[in-house]
């Protein structure tokens, strides 16, 4: 885990004053509240409403960000880091969502969950190449990952339907998506630590704000942003939802973003993962599915690893001389 000096809040909760558990548990609550709330909100939009536009449904969370944002009182004096580090950062991001989109073509679900479900592997490899960051894994963290990935992927092909079915062009594509993902969270990691003044409402506020353009280009070439808007232009009240979605999804987005601040972009790979395991095996709960051997196989794996990554480390990591003092002055990410 990293250890952070900078004063951190979210959402007026100062984290930089208590100890890193409690710092873990508040950040983790945020961020699985957010998005069981968020799953939920797309399951009723996406079903029960048949409102499958999902480039018009970002673009009405992303107003709302903007607003919510407002409302914590951040403005751009506050910025610290350059747009164009903000430019770099929404068209990863913005390529990640689009390559994932796409791979649905080609790919159906199971294939695409196996993929999905290894992101934590590429971001902690990735994170030994990217400016700023050059993070080695210890062995057993990495047997940790492996653990909780393929426990996942039992779990979550426990009771599919039909086999995964791969495709090329879909591999390639979901392979590109992942790839852009475990840059995107380490590339966030880096200016966090190279910039320290660096806030969640910063990150967030520049990255929605220029994401938002590169939204229009695919809503308008696939006719999407007339056909979501004629939709919700007949039943209003799909706003509400989508407004309701947002707010929840906010939190869990400030939630990760604190996560990769403090304690770094693999760790939170680990916990978005483990998420992922929490809501399936929450609505085996609720609406009384049966279990099987291979649910059980799954969700053991998970469990040993995320005991595994909990263990404590059995020396300190070393501290490089003078960090203190480059931290002061922020330095420029990935320029040409």
């Amino acid at each position: 885990m990293k250890s952070e000096d900078q004063t951190r809040f979210l959402l007026g909760i100062s984290l930089s004053d208590r100890p890193k558990w409690q710092q873990f548990l508040i950040c983790s609550f945020g961020f699985f509240f957010g998005y069981l709330v968020n799953g939920i909100c797309e399951e009723y939009v996406y079903n029960r409403l048949q409102f499958s536009y999902g480039w018009y449904f970002t673009f009405v969370q992303g107003f709302v960000y903007l607003i919510l944002i407002w409302l914590q009182g951040f403005t751009m004096k506050q910025m610290v880091n350059p747009w164009n580090t903000y430019v770099k950062l929404s068209g990863v991001l913005m390529g990640s969502h689009g390559l994932t989109k796409g791979s649905l073509a080609y790919l159906n679900y199971p294939a695409q969950i196996m993929f999905k479900s290894t992101k934590v592997l590429p971001v902690m490899i990735m994170g030994a190449f990217v400016p700023g960051l050059r993070r080695k894994y210890p062995f057993n963290e990495y047997i940790s990952a492996l653990l909780l990935v393929v426990g996942l992927i039992l779990f979550t092909l426990a009771d599919a339907q039909t086999s995964p079915n791969f495709s090329i062009i879909g591999v390639i594509m979901i392979s590109g998506a992942l790839i852009m993902d475990a840059f995107l969270g380490n590339f966030q990691e880096a200016i966090f630590t190279m910039n320290p003044e660096t806030t969640q409402m910063e990150m967030l506020f520049c990255s929605t704000i220029v994401g938002i353009p590169f939204l229009l280009v695919p809503m308008v070439l696939t006719g999407e942003l007339f056909k979501a808007w004629s939709s919700c232009s007949q039943h209003p009240y799909i706003y509400c939802v989508l407004v309701f979605e947002a707010m929840a999804t906010f939190i869990g987005q400030v939630s990760v973003l604190s996560l990769i601040a403090i304690f770094g972009a693999a760790t939170t790979a680990m916990i978005t993962t483990a998420r992922k395991a929490v809501t399936l095996l929450l609505s085996y709960i609720i609406f009384t599915k049966p279990l099987t051997e291979c649910h059980g196989s799954g969700l053991l794996l998970i469990s040993m690893g995320i005991i595994l990554r909990m263990l404590p480390d059995t020396k300190p990591s070393p501290r490089v001389q003078g960090s203190n003092a480059n931290a002061k002055k922020p330095k420029p990410l990935l320029q040409k």
